[in-house]
């Protein structure tokens, strides 16, 4: 082969010919996959509560912490995430359930001024334990843990900080919030 043929683009029923071939690996390999909506009820019989419905049946109770430092505000931030994001604005369903969490909030130093010595920034953690339970009977249906990160930036002004503490609380209380819920419904699903 010299070296013009080398630069020559292949001929058009090869490459429509490899086109097709590709195609049809790809169709075989996606195949297989079984794509359905987590919070949908697509093939759920008539009668049979869906994700959706499972997770409005959810009695979530006060969020306890599991330190000696005083949560109840992430905790209550925590719990008011998971009661929107079960019930979806919607009027609460009769419970079956029971969730109940412990968390707790360890604050790190993330960054150190040089000459100065002082932390420049911190990273707040809200770690969760969770567990899944039937009210009736009492009977555990899954457990887990959860925990989300949020950093702030330290400075002078004492008010500041606070405020830049809080939120970076509230932050993290949602990330664990959501990552709750993601599991949950996950569990209900593949329970189906």
């Amino acid at each position: 082969m010299s070296s013009s043929d080398r630069n020559r683009p292949a001929a058009p029923g090869r490459r429509v010919f490899l086109g097709l071939g590709l195609g049809a690996i790809g169709a075989m390999a996606l195949g297989g996959c079984q794509v359905r909506p987590l919070y949908g009820s697509l093939d759920s019989a008539p009668g049979v509560p869906g994700v959706a419905d499972d997770l409005a049946a959810i009695d979530i109770g006060e969020v306890t912490s599991g330190s000696t430092l005083d949560l109840a505000r992430v905790g209550q931030v925590l719990r008011n995430e998971l009661v929107f994001g079960f019930r979806r604005g919607r009027e609460a369903a009769p419970a079956r359930y029971r969730l109940k969490i412990i968390i707790n909030r360890p604050l790190s130093e993330v960054g150190v001024e040089r000459l100065a010595d002082v932390p420049s920034a911190y990273t707040v953690t809200v770690n969760a334990s969770y567990v899944l339970s039937e009210i009736e009977g009492d009977r555990t249906l899954t457990t887990g843990r959860a925990f989300g990160s949020a950093s702030f930036d330290f400075s002078s002004q004492r008010f500041a900080n606070l405020r830049a503490e809080r939120d970076a609380e509230n932050r993290a209380a949602k990330a664990v919030a959501a990552d709750i819920q993601t599991r949950i419904a996950g569990f209900f699903a593949a329970r189906g």
